[in-house]
């Protein structure tokens, strides 16, 4: 049983974003778009802990390019690493990586980081006592939740330790220490996108020759680096959009390289669980350390290793091969990405297994277009193996085809993966039996909402004014399907009903739906480079599929409208519509419908969810049937096709028009659109 010693540390001066973070952060909840957070660089912060003879899980700070000052209220040991920074006690430096032994009305006072790494860690003898949030006490900032009420750390917060056995301090010898520099290299994993089936070989080619530079517009969230331009294996995403990083929502893994367009985007412990934009290599876990020490204007270098040699994610120790700057490596796997591959019990449908770093298998099943069968048998394998719960599994994350698989490597590899995941394919009942809960939730939307306008304007100013989709998102989204009004935009989509196939697709309970009369599907293309800004709730579609982003956010969906919320901030206490269990509105197979409001109206709505009051969101129970859901599309199945056809070619004539005016034309010399674009003022962050 531990103790807590109350206001036992005052911040004197916080810094620019000092937050609390716990190891391994907030696991288990991928699947509903709520990100680990954590310690970006892990390794350091685990030996902070163990400076100080706690557990590596002990909650400690993050600092980011300068430090707190800190006084204690009472005796403590604390320990600071991470990149190199000037450390005082009492105005008289001290070094970092030994415990320090601090008494009562000690200041402890961390500098500005200089040329090497981004961030420094601090921890204290017993760790930090504050709030546990999903079971993590680390923060979220865009969440606004963890840590310190959910934010980051402000003059005069006062800070709880607390007491409880420890382990024996003791000083982090030089051969344990990372090390740090303004070249990285990192070791990669191929997959889960490879060649040739998103990229070319000469793409891959380039990814491992090019020294990316980080841009500065990076945070937790992501890495936004500079580099190449992809040349791509493929004209488009089909259904899943117009541009050929876009495929059907699919789980991420942390240290994917995400190319969200044509921009490679690194991404961290802050980034979303869900999205649609292909990933050609994943940094190994025991590496992911370095992705917190990557500085604007730093290098980065990707070297591919094999995914069953990678080094132990929990090691500790002298010798330690991920805290080198350079990667050891005899060459990566071969196989493009691919595990392996069967097909499902009655042969119908093939089954495709995709490494998504060490620590995952991406099982994806079917041709890649919309095929609900799909899901459903995404639905039937996270079934089966939630049901069995495997040792060594952390969590289960459904997309729109495809289930991510995570797991400890130390305790589950991947080889161990496949074999037991082919085997519970086998066993698999077929898809069209499946008979799902399905709610329908009515909710209110705001049409053109200004606050989706003003996210327009900022992009047109600060990233790029000459988009297709600019300046108004539903004209474009008129024009890629063939509709002649946008009031014909407007009654397509009030007129639908949308099945919820994915939670998270931009965090927090942000459903990821497609209509269920294929009439009713309205195809775009996502942001190329992605807005940087979106805000709360507010309702876009990408690809076939629409999406309410769960918080205020980067985005890259084409604007509808806006809506209430989807996530319960003031969790555990209640909010209208919501389960008191959890903090996320929707289900699996909920079926959303609109019922419009004018923005003033949603503004009052939005406050009485916010205050726990008001009735905006309406549910009823049903089921969804699969087998009658193909009834409604046999029954339908000429009209639906000549739809489709009309979508189909005013979609290759926006395509057309594209290329008359250069967006598919190659840049010069590693230069792509993202980096042409720059970032507006007021948007940048170091964080």
């Amino acid at each position: 049983m531990t103790a807590t010693t109350p206001g036992a540390v005052t911040v004197l001066r916080s810094g620019p974003l000092t937050t609390i973070q716990d190891w391994p952060g907030r696991v288990g909840y991928w699947k509903v778009g709520v990100p680990p957070s954590g310690p970006m660089d892990d390794l350091s912060f685990r030996l902070a802990n163990l400076a100080v003879g706690n557990p590596e899980t002990a909650a400690g700070l993050e600092i980011t390019l300068m430090g707190p000052a800190l006084r204690f209220g009472r005796s403590a040991v604390v320990a600071v690493t991470g990149a190199p920074v000037p450390v005082t006690v009492n105005g008289t430096t001290v070094p970092q990586w030994v415990p320090l032994r601090l008494e009562e009305g000690d200041v402890l006072d961390v500098g500005s980081i200089g040329a090497l790494g981004m961030r420094a860690y601090i921890a204290v003898s017993g760790g930090l006592d504050v709030a546990d949030h999903l079971g993590s006490r680390s923060t979220f900032t865009m969440g606004r939740f963890g840590g310190l009420d959910g934010r980051a750390l402000v003059a005069d917060d006062r800070l709880e330790l607390l007491d409880g056995p420890l382990g024996t301090p003791r000083r982090i010898l030089g051969d344990e220490q990372p090390a740090f520099t303004n070249s990285w290299q990192l070791a990669v994993t191929v997959g889960p996108h490879g060649a040739p089936e998103f990229f070319t070989d000469e793409d891959i080619a380039d990814l491992f020759a090019t020294d990316y530079e980080v841009h500065f517009n990076s945070d937790r969230t992501g890495i936004r680096l500079i580099g190449p331009r992809p040349s791509w294996a493929r004209d488009d995403g089909g259904e899943a959009g117009l541009h050929p990083s876009n495929i059907h929502d699919t789980a991420y893994s942390v240290g994917a390289l995400d190319f969200t367009g044509d921009t490679p985007i690194l991404l961290g412990p802050d980034g979303p669980s869900l999205g649609g934009f292909v990933c050609p290599v994943t940094v190994t876990t025991a590496q992911r350390w370095k992705l917190g020490q990557l500085k604007p204007g730093d290098t980065v270098r990707f070297v591919a290793v094999r995914g069953d040699q990678a080094a132990s994610p929990t090691e500790l120790g002298l010798g330690r091969r991920s805290c080198f700057v350079d990667v050891l490596s005899s060459g990566g796997d071969t196989d493009n990405g691919i595990l392996g591959a069967t097909t499902t019990a009655d042969g119908s449908t093939s089954v495709t297994y995709r490494r998504s770093g060490d620590d995952n298998v991406l099982v994806e099943y079917g041709e890649m277009h919309l095929d609900l069968a799909l899901r459903a048998r995404v639905h039937a394998l996270a079934e089966r193996i939630a049901a069995e719960k495997p040792r060594g599994l952390i969590d289960l994350t459904p997309g729109i085809r495809s289930l991510q698989v995570k797991a400890d490597p130390d305790v589950w590899s991947q080889t161990q993966m496949l074999a037991w995941l082919t085997e519970c394919e086998s066993q698999l009942p077929a898809a069209e039996d499946l008979v799902v809960p399905s709610r329908t939730v009515h909710l209110p939307l705001s049409w053109d909402d200004p606050a989706t306008r003003e996210a327009i304007e900022r992009y047109m100013l600060g990233v790029r004014s000459d988009a297709p989709w600019c300046p108004w998102n539903i004209e474009f989204i008129r024009r890629m399907n063939g509709l002649d009004s946008v009031d014909d935009v407007y009654r397509t989509v009030f007129d639908a009903s949308y099945l919820v196939l994915g939670l998270g697709d931009v965090y927090l309970g942000a459903p990821v739906a497609v209509p269920l009369d294929p009439r009713h599907r309205l195809v775009t293309t996502k942001y190329n480079p992605a807005r940087t800004w979106t805000p709360e709730n507010a309702v876009g579609i990408g690809g076939a599929y629409l999406c309410i982003y769960g918080m205020e956010g980067p985005g890259g969906y084409q604007f509808v409208g806006r809506t209430t919320q989807v996530w319960n901030h003031r969790h555990p206490l209640p909010a209208p519509g919501f389960d008191p269990e959890h903090p996320w509105l929707l289900r699996f197979f909920d079926r959303i419908q609109w019922y419009p409001v004018s923005s003033a109206e949603l503004l009052d709505m939005r406050a009485d969810v916010a205050a726990g009051r008001g009735d905006s969101t309406k549910i009823v129970d049903g089921e969804f049937s699969l087998a009658a859901h193909q009834s409604f599309l046999d029954e339908h199945a000429a009209d639906i096709a000549t739809r489709r056809n009309t979508m189909e070619i005013a979609r290759a004539e926006e395509r057309e028009r594209w290329s008359m005016q250069g967006e598919f034309a190659a840049k010069a010399a590693g230069v792509g659109l993202a980096d042409t674009a720059g970032i507006a003022d007021d948007e940048e962050r170091v964080a």
